[in-house]
């Protein structure tokens, strides 16, 4: 089985680090293939920013789709592009906010989630009410650091993060701490420990998301709004997207 995990942003610190935690969670036999576009923001920490980003995410889709890759995995807790991507494949495509949602619901009755910026909190509330999950979130944290803080600052951005999980353990009367940004990857089993609560990262738990419905011979739906996109001509620097769709 072969997965390709999409870190919407252009830094290649964090793409690697994500990829290693994916890899390290897969079955024996799943093989992970860690990518980023050429092109976009070094993060994303804004509406704007994840606009440009999709575009990425729809890219890397097309090029696993000529690897014959068996799922995909949308590494930014945004779900950037989440539903445009679903329609270029009929292989599942997971988001790591949807993928931590579920996951969450199935071990607690109640979560919080503690992200980076207040600004991409806001997002997490937003697919929290999109996703049909604001009934299970107690609360939406912010650590108040930005995400390349995660690759730069080392200890001190995860010191933040472990305070605002343990004021979510005392304040919130929650059962479980999702972590809201795909460079966290790498810290679920420390701040678990730490905290003394389950903590979901979704990185790891839409691996083995994928890893299911593969399983499961369970692929995207053709039918309705998921179907291939109407070809079409497109003009300017997305003319190379002419014609894709079926």
């Amino acid at each position: 089985m072969q997965i390709r995990v999409i870190n919407p942003n252009t830094t290649l610190s964090m793409t690697d680090k994500i990829g290693e935690a994916a890899q390290r969670i897969a079955a024996p036999g799943t093989r992970i293939v860690a990518t980023s576009p050429a092109s976009g923001p070094v993060s994303i920490e804004s509406h704007f920013d994840e606009v440009v980003s999709a575009v990425g995410v729809a890219e890397e889709v097309l090029a696993g789709e000529r690897e014959q890759t068996d799922a995909y995995i949308v590494a930014c807790f945004g779900d950037p592009g989440l539903l445009a991507a679903r329609e270029l494949t009929r292989a599942p495509v997971i988001g790591i906010a949807e993928a931590a949602f579920h996951m969450a619901t199935l071990i607690s009755t109640r979560f919080s989630i503690v992200t980076t910026l207040g600004r991409t909190g806001i997002i997490a509330e937003h697919l929290l009410q999109a996703y049909g999950f604001a009934h299970h979130c107690r609360r939406v944290r912010a650590a108040e650091i930005p995400v390349l803080d995660l690759e730069d600052s080392g200890r001190a951005a995860l010191e933040r993060i472990i305070a605002e999980c343990r004021r979510a353990r005392d304040e919130d009367n929650i059962g479980a701490i999702v972590l809201g940004c795909g460079g966290m990857a790498d810290l679920r089993g420390e701040i678990s420990r730490e905290v003394g609560l389950p903590v979901v990262e979704g990185v790891t738990a839409a691996v083995k998301l994928a890893e299911s419905l593969v399983s499961l011979d369970l692929g995207t739906s053709k039918f309705g709004d998921l179907a291939f996109p109407r070809p079409k001509t497109f003009t300017g620097r997305f003319e190379h997207l002419s014609g894709i769709g079926g």
